[in-house]
């Protein structure tokens, strides 16, 4: 396929550069990022010039909602816009009724596996739009990662997205809190990881991603807390979910409290630029003042 792929950072160069090894002609453009062995174009719009798909990779859904405008008069009638970004439920929406207005498709398809999976190829996609969208673009998703859900209806994608990252956070401050609770009481982490990760307080965040530095598998812990996920991500998609929430009326009071934490984390303790297992050492520090 010819293919625009617009936001080239951590996650979207990689992904990129996928699909040009599997022998996509792809043309990129970002603000500031040239990845090198990538024709790049002078602006959005001319990356998107007779694509057959064009790819975002953004940071937030005003600035997806401003690319969409530039964008879709450029594209071919019947491309597809597919927008990786993870942005609110509402942003996503708008941009798929611009594209149908614009005679287009639109796929909102938030990915989860970290720079990790996108190098790698083995992300997660949760797609939302039309059947026929998500059925020309699963090629594509097949390159990029190793799983591709179609999950609904325009908005779909986000709403799993965060429905997802609103767990994973949580489930981490649960995980958190409980190694500094176990280290107060006397209980060695080893001993702790074992009972836990075999009985009912298994998860992803104890089993597969410890926060605890030389229990488990390897994880960012292992690495003086450097990001796989940065903690700002985390507080970015935990405000994604109480937005969705208040505009749906949906009690969500884990959520909220996950995001308050996270908030005062990033913003007024030392986590940004931590990955956001680093809740742990937070906890390690703190009583219960």
């Amino acid at each position: 396929m010819k293919i625009g792929f617009i936001g080239l950072g951590n996650m979207g160069a990689p992904m990129a550069q996928n699909l040009i090894a599997a022998g996509h002609e792809v043309t990129g453009f970002d603000l500031a990022a040239r990845p090198e062995g990538m024709p790049m174009a002078a602006r959005a719009a001319e990356a998107a010039k007779g694509a057959d798909v064009v790819i975002t990779m953004l940071p937030n859904g005003a600035i997806l909602q401003s690319v969409a405008a530039e964008i879709h008069p450029e594209m071919a009638a019947g491309a597809v816009h597919l927008d990786c970004s993870t942005v609110d439920v509402d942003s996503a929406r708008a941009v798929a009724r611009a594209a149908e207005t614009a005679g287009l498709m639109a796929v909102d398809a938030p990915v989860s596996g970290g720079v990790g999976g996108a190098a790698a190829g083995t992300l997660t996609f949760m797609a939302g739009g039309p059947a026929a969208a998500f059925d020309k673009v699963k090629p594509l998703f097949d390159i990029m990662g190793q799983k591709a859900v179609h999950c609904g209806d325009a908005g779909a994608g986000q709403a799993a997205k965060i429905c997802n990252n609103m767990i994973l956070g949580v489930t981490m401050i649960a995980t958190c809190e409980a190694f500094a609770l176990a280290d107060k009481l006397g209980l060695d982490r080893q001993k702790m990881f074992d009972v836990v990760s075999t009985s009912s307080g298994y998860s992803w965040t104890m089993n597969a991603y410890c926060p605890a530095p030389g229990v488990g598998p390897t994880s960012p812990a292992d690495n003086g807390y450097k990001p796989g996920f940065a903690a700002e991500l985390m507080l970015k998609d935990l405000g994604l979910s109480q937005m969705a929430a208040e505009a749906v009326d949906a009690d969500t009071p884990m959520g909220a409290a996950a995001l308050t934490l996270y908030r005062q984390f990033v913003e007024d303790e030392d986590g940004r630029g931590m990955d956001f297992s680093a809740m742990l050492p937070r906890f390690e520090k703190r009583g219960r003042g």
